[in-house]
C-alpha cells in the first residue's frame, strides 16, 4: 500500500529526502508517520503528521533536523533529513494509521523500508 524511496549512502552533515507514496486514497485521511529501525532495536517513531498537514510528533533526537510534510493530492509523505549523523543509520519506514502513536502495531499500512547509511 505504501512505497518508500529516497534512501542511500551519505556522509555526516549531508541531507536526504525520503518519499512515501500511498496507492490508496484512503490513507489521505490517516496519520502518516516515519519510523526507523536498527538491528536488535525496536522500531522507533520519528515523526507524524495528520491528514490536514498538522505536525503531530517529532522525536527529540530529530527535532530541528528532520521535517515531515505531506501532499494529499499526490498521496505522498516526505521526510526531509538534514545534518545527518552516523547514528541516523537505519532502515526507514513510512506508515499510515488512524491515530498518532509511537506503537508500530497501531499503524495499518507500512512501506517496505529504505536503507539510510550515514558515514562519518
Amino acid at each position: 500500500q505504501l512505497q518508500a524511496s529516497g534512501g542511500g549512502l551519505v556522509q555526516a552533515g549531508d541531507s536526504l529526502r525520503l518519499s512515501c507514496t500511498a496507492s490508496r486514497r484512503t490513507v489521505s485521511m490517516y496519520y502518516l508517520g516515519w519510523f526507523r529501525q536498527t538491528p536488535g532495536k525496536e522500531r522507533e517513531n520519528l515523526a507524524a503528521i495528520n491528514w490536514v498537514g498538522r505536525i503531530a510528533y517529532y522525536r527529540d533526537s530529530v527535532k530541528g533536523r528532520f521535517t515531515i510534510s505531506r501532499d494529499n493530492a499526490k498521496n505522498t509523505v516526505y521526510l526531509q533529513m538534514n545534518s545527518l549523523k552516523p547514528e541516523d543509520t537505519a532502515v526507514y519506514y513510512c506508515a499510515a494509521g488512524p491515530e498518532r502513536s509511537g506503537n508500530p502495531s497501531r499503524y495499518d499500512y507500512w512501506g517496505q523500508g529504505t536503507q539510510v547509511t550515514v558515514s562519518s
